[in-house]
């Protein structure tokens, strides 16, 4: 059964966990040029968190696009970055896991609070996803996005780049009044344009949400939507150090606990976001199959 039919058939499937925070754990720098400059430590998560039960691989290609690259990573070459992405990913591969194409903000805004039109987006995903689809990914992953604006045009142009899956995953501010985004967006808001733009599904991660709040929205989700429901929380919420560095602090149980609790609301994709690790990613699974 591919990744298209057990997502639509509602089966609980269990993502990847954080590569940013991982990376950082093992001494080094966050994001995709890691894909390049070290890419070892790279694959050497993948090759973690399939090791620890994940069902989907997901790319370390989170903002490796052009707008984002031009304006963070000045030099690195978008090509090479997402197909490295994409090939890591699948190297690490070992039982046919799916592999979802990471796509997310290009870290500007549209007009009238920015100087970026809707189409400038558009042609800046778009560019993006072609090179994935290149790649081979199965499937798309637009997250960590907190403009419906902006995850409007990532969903148009994933889904005219390649004719695979596209999941979106939204980030929340609030789980209270219907849930919503820094920029006004609503659970019941994303899951209609969602679904206008032919999402394969639709949900929530990162976010200032506490896992706890993230099974909330998955409600609200499960309550807005008949698509499948995407629920990525972080490892809790991030503390502040001393030496200006933050952590997270919740453990693989309590962490797993919590993404059951978001499967009991209507979540069928899991998985973690920031702080999570092979150890989170390990004790979801073993929980999984206890009760699914």
């Amino acid at each position: 059964m591919d990744i298209l039919e057990r997502i639509i058939n509602r089966q609980i499937v269990l993502l990847d966990g954080a590569m940013g925070t991982e990376l950082s754990n093992r001494g080094c720098n966050m994001g995709g040029r890691m894909n390049l400059v070290n890419p070892g430590r790279v694959l050497a998560i993948h090759r973690d968190y399939i090791a620890s039960g994940a069902d989907i691989l997901i790319t370390n290609t989170l903002t490796m696009n052009r707008i984002n690259i031009e304006i963070h990573e000045p030099g690195t070459d978008i090509i090479e970055v997402n197909l490295a992405g994409a090939r890591l990913a699948r190297q690490a591969v070992t039982g046919g896991q799916p592999v979802l194409g990471d796509i997310s903000s290009t870290g500007r805004f549209l007009e009238p609070y920015g100087e970026y039109t809707e189409e400038q987006f558009y042609h800046n995903f778009r560019e993006q996803a072609e090179i994935l689809a290149r790649g081979g990914v199965d499937g798309f992953i637009i997250e960590t996005m907190s403009d419906l604006r902006e995850a409007a045009c990532a969903i148009r142009a994933c889904k005219d780049a390649a004719d695979i899956p596209v999941l979106v995953s939204i980030s929340f501010s609030s789980a209270d009044g219907g849930g919503y985004t820094i920029m006004g967006n609503t659970v019941e808001e994303t899951a209609r344009i969602a679904e206008e733009h032919g999402a394969t599904a639709v949900g929530a991660n990162c976010g200032e949400l506490e896992p706890e709040k993230m099974a909330v929205l998955a409600s609200l989700f499960s309550k807005s939507t008949s698509l499948p429901v995407i629920i990525q929380p972080n490892a809790g919420k991030p503390v502040l150090q001393e030496d200006g560095t933050t952590s997270f602090t919740m453990g693989p149980e309590e962490f797993a606990e919590a993404l059951m609790r978001c499967i009991d609301n209507g979540a069928t994709i899991v998985g973690g976001c920031c702080g999570t690790t092979p150890g989170h990613i390990r004790a979801a699974a073993e929980m999984i199959r206890q009760y699914h």
